[in-house]
């Protein structure tokens, strides 16, 4: 059984979570819902992201189960928290028990601080990168939509967090599973307006 744990703050970015969710979701019910993801918040109360989504947290920092997996996202909410000594110790007491500590966008930042992303290769939302490299004791990669470096896997911006989320599950459960996941999802990414298409001419 693998244990998800899916951080969540009041500003977090949406995405940057619920895309995971799906993937660990979607994979566990693949097998006989034999994992478990859980959404874990500072308070017991609803959490309001940062385009308005409001969730109600499955567990708080204290009564959460083990943690195999935790998951870290971004959101301008990232630039209070990472003043938060509560949560900076907490994601350093959880990350010595995880499998694999994770974020996504400048959910790298909060690793930064509490100190897991600490002398790693990390990446981030592409507009956050220098501030990050800036902060010291870090590099960031620039040109992969996500970045592995020991126990720790961090992605860029947003929907990067799906290609992240689909790596570890192919590394935790293997790639035909992963495969079958996205296809259950169908993660086919195909989108409009690409910023190098030209633009066409009216008829």
């Amino acid at each position: 059984m693998t244990t998800y744990g899916l951080l969540v703050f009041e500003e977090a970015e949406e995405l940057d979570f619920v895309g995971p969710w799906e993937v660990f979701t979607a994979s566990s019910m693949m097998r006989e819902n034999a994992d478990k993801a859980v959404l874990i918040a500072e308070g017991p109360g609803p959490v309001r992201c940062a385009k308005g989504l409001r969730v109600l947290p499955d567990h708080t920092l204290e009564d959460h189960p083990p943690l195999d997996v935790l998951l870290v996202p971004g959101g301008m909410g990232t630039r209070r928290e990472v003043d938060n000594p509560v949560l900076m110790e907490w994601i350093r007491k959880v990350d010595a028990g995880t499998e694999w500590t994770t974020s996504v966008c400048t959910g790298s930042l909060l690793l930064h601080e509490a100190g897991p992303a600490r002398d790693r290769r990390v990446a981030t939302h592409h507009a956050f990168e220098d501030t990050l490299q800036a902060r010291g004791g870090i590099t960031v990669v620039r040109d992969a939509r996500y970045v592995v470096d020991g126990k720790l896997a961090t992605s860029q911006g947003v929907s990067a967090g799906i290609d992240m989320a689909l790596w570890l599950i192919g590394r935790l459960h293997g790639r035909d599973h992963a495969r079958a996941v996205r296809r259950y999802i169908q993660y086919e990414p195909a989108p409009p307006y690409l910023a190098d298409e030209p633009e066409s001419e009216p008829a």
